[in-house]
């Protein structure tokens, strides 16, 4: 009997939790235009939780009404819900194979657009290009690095990280199929490395967001890496949709290792291209 008093207890508490996060998703929504709605309930409740406890709040609601009331937690729940854990060249294997398939493709065009879609601190852009300098695509190539979070895209287009992930960064680098020293590409003090401004002469940091605003346009790569992990299936179709629309015909799809179009209305529009590392193609119709 205490058992299931218990399991009652739980259900009505996991309930009451449903509802203080959607209060707060519809809060972030009508108060900060930033609409969290289609993302993973999963991953928006770990994060919720993480968050209330660092805040030190004893509920959700409390949290709740300091969102309402203080526009300064606005910003703080946005970034938390958006920050993306990432690294240079993350799974060497996906850059290699752009390099070594993808890449033969994009020298046939004269000029290049590359949109590094939820670029988070910018990991992935430098990534790619370093690799499009190496490659000789560097001058020919216009990147597009896109993200919600405005700390995000602040650190991003400073270029600047603790001197301890460079080892990491170094090693995925090589093994990517660099062609140079990732030390050609920074300098490194207090214990800081600063990546050349001149990477970052032919990109343009902007908000946009995946959920509510639309193409903005044509596209010869879209790199998208662990996003749509948080996305629930309509907003990943959704974006799915997008990306397809913004790719000009043969363009290119890059996904996240655990990113797949298999179940996407839009599946359609792609073949695989280097299925194993999800990098897709659009079709040539």
């Amino acid at each position: 009997m205490a058992r299931a008093v218990t399991t009652m207890e739980d259900s009505a508490a996991d309930r009451l939790e449903a509802i203080e996060i959607e209060l707060i998703l519809q809060a972030l929504f009508q108060r900060f235009h930033y609409d969290f709605r289609g993302y993973s309930r999963a991953s928006v409740t770990r994060r919720l939780r993480q968050l209330r406890d660092k805040l030190g709040y004893r509920t959700l609601s409390a949290m709740l009404e300091a969102l309402l009331h203080d526009p300064s937690i606005g910003p703080q729940v946005v970034s938390y819900l958006t920050v993306q854990v990432s690294e240079m060249f993350r799974d060497p294997s996906y850059f290699r194979a752009l390099r070594e398939h993808v890449v033969p493709h994009l020298r046939t065009y004269p000029s290049l657009k590359v949109w590094v879609a939820g670029c988070s601190s910018g990991e992935e852009f430098y990534s790619l290009a370093i690799l499009f300098r190496e490659e000789g695509l560097e001058q020919r190539t216009m990147f597009y690095a896109t993200d919600i979070n405005a700390g995000a895209l602040e650190a991003a287009s400073a270029g600047v990280y603790n001197l301890d992930r460079i080892r990491g960064f170094t090693e995925n680098h090589q093994q990517s199929g660099g062609r140079s020293s990732l030390s050609d590409y920074y300098t490194a003090a207090y214990g800081k490395a600063s990546f050349d401004r001149s990477l970052r002469e032919r990109v343009v940091f902007a908000d946009h967001s995946l959920v509510t605003d639309a193409v903005f346009g044509e596209m010869h790569l879209i790199s998208c890496r662990n996003v749509l992990i948080y996305f629930d299936n309509s907003l990943q179709d959704r974006t799915i949709g997008l990306f397809s629309d913004s790719l000009i015909r043969k363009g290119f799809l890059g996904l996240g290792s655990k990113e797949s179009l298999r179940f996407s209305a839009h599946a359609d529009a792609f073949q695989d291209f280097v299925l194993e590392e999800r990098i897709y193609q659009k079709q040539d119709h």
